[in-house]
């Protein structure tokens, strides 16, 4: 079993922001594999299907961005999964606009969500597909510009990240992670 979660906040004034393309990842992957998202269970939003012969678990918590380890440690212990079948997708202010990076592990580094999780789960050996979104302009307060919405001209870009890591999604699911880090690390 695999459970991919998609870190981002609830709320129509924080849809399509800089901080919430792990959602929009899993909105891909809703559609890519039928799977519909909407029950409420573990402070999230979560659909359960098939793919291939993997059963998935696509996960949106609920519980804003700094509390999203609450969600990963429900679900860790109710389904009791290894920790290198938790894909978690997140932005990165330290990628370009649409970059993305795949690790088997690592810190939290200055991401909250992922602060929350590793402090949660109490270890950081799970896989992670980071999303590019750019860094701040010199001076612009960091919190209000991961909330902030793609500018006109990065929009191709984000679109063509946020495509990437959903194969590179399925391509750690269906095939292997380090075949997923050979073919969309760069």
């Amino acid at each position: 079993m695999y459970v991919v979660v998609g870190l981002g906040n609830p709320g129509k004034q924080y849809e399509k922001t800089r901080h919430n393309v792990g959602f929009d990842v899993i909105d891909i992957l809703s559609k890519e594999y039928d799977i519909n998202v909407s029950k409420i269970k573990h402070k999230a939003l979560i659909g359960e299907g098939r793919v291939g012969n993997e059963k998935v678990l696509l996960v949106k918590p609920q519980t804003y961005m700094n509390l999203s380890g609450e969600t990963l440690i429900d679900i860790y212990n109710y389904y009791n999964i290894d920790m290198e079948n938790i894909i978690v997708v997140y932005d990165d202010i330290d990628l370009d606009v649409g970059k993305i990076r795949i690790r088997k592990k690592g810190s939290g580094g200055t991401h909250n969500g992922m602060r929350s999780i590793t402090k949660c789960l109490g270890s950081n050996d799970f896989p992670r597909v980071r999303v590019g979104v750019s860094k701040p302009r010199p001076g612009q307060d960091l919190a209000d510009f991961v909330l902030s919405r793609f500018g006109k001209e990065e929009s191709d870009n984000i679109e063509l990240g946020l495509e990437k890591a959903a194969k590179a999604v399925d391509t750690m699911i269906r095939e292997n992670i380090d075949l997923a880090m050979n073919k969309y690390n760069g």
